[in-house]
């Protein structure tokens, strides 16, 4: 806990992303007004004590649709994440395991993969499926796949160089045993400080989808697409430009702070250089 509290990067990411977390999850049930409701009356409000972050073009209230356009962001990167890290940590795991022909098809299947970016695998996706939230999912998630495929590989090949686990292996125990009881644990900390990255980028890769129309589909708030629908407005009102940004922004530093803060709390290495 001292550890935690010294930690100037982990308590500011900590904090910023429970703040994000926690409007995302108040917005289940509570917004200042329904963030789909129209009230063109009162159409590019400024801020002010009814509109704390004034309205849109179509009068909807720009806090509310920022409180809702957090439960799409981060609804669609966790599920981008669980599915990169889902897949991607066991093929890593395996190729580290087996070596060989398994790891080389592994390798080849993520040089493939990262061929292919995220918008350009959602536009792939949308050709066939058609534009929405599950499929800015499940493109990002692709995307996701090899990187955490790649790190857990590097992560395990140097752990089972160690002397604990040639050990276990001198004892007869299987490669796969060995790598579920000793590599895996011990690269756990290099692993959730990649999904906290890859948070972060996702989140980003969400405002990027939304915002050329491949991701949350209207009526539902999406930072991305509230980005779009402000730039025609961008002289006239630029603080529905600003609202948005400032939300992304916030969410992917604190994530980056949250995983820099974990590494340097997790690591036992870079503890021990800063003494």
């Amino acid at each position: 806990m001292s550890r935690f509290r010294a930690s100037g990067s982990l308590l500011i990411g900590a904090t910023i992303t429970l703040i994000i977390l926690a409007m995302a999850l108040v917005s289940l049930f509570w917004t200042p007004y329904p963030p789909t409701k129209i009230d063109i009356i009162h159409k590019l409000a400024t801020p002010s004590g009814i509109h704390w972050l004034g309205t849109d073009p179509f009068g909807r209230d720009v806090f509310s649709m920022i409180m809702a356009g957090a439960r799409s962001s981060l609804s669609v990167a966790l599920i981008a994440v669980v599915v990169g890290a889902g897949i991607g940590i066991p093929l890593g795991a395996l190729a580290s395991s087996l070596g060989g022909w398994v790891d080389n098809l592994v390798m080849r299947f993520t040089d493939l993969a990262f061929a292919f970016p995220a918008l350009l695998t959602a536009v792939m996706i949308t050709a066939l499926a058609g534009p929405g939230a599950g499929n800015a999912m499940l493109a990002i998630g692709i995307f996701n796949i090899p990187v955490f495929a790649r790190v857990t590989r590097g992560a395990a090949m140097a752990v089972r160089e160690l002397d604990f686990v040639m050990a276990a292996r001198a004892t007869g125990r299987r490669e796969i045993g060995i790598m579920l009881l000793h590599v895996l644990p011990n690269i756990s900390a290099v692993l959730l400080v990649q999904i906290t990255i890859q948070f972060a980028l996702a989140i980003i890769a969400d405002a990027g989808l939304a915002y050329v129309g491949l991701g949350t589909q209207p009526p539902f708030p999406s930072w991305g697409r509230m980005l779009n629908d402000a730039q025609t407005y961008i002289f006239r009102a630029p603080l529905l430009a600003v609202f948005p940004g400032i939300a992304i922004t916030s969410a992917v530093l604190g994530l980056n702070l949250l995983g820099d803060g974990l590494r340097d709390l997790l690591d036992p290495r870079l503890n021990a250089s800063r003494r």
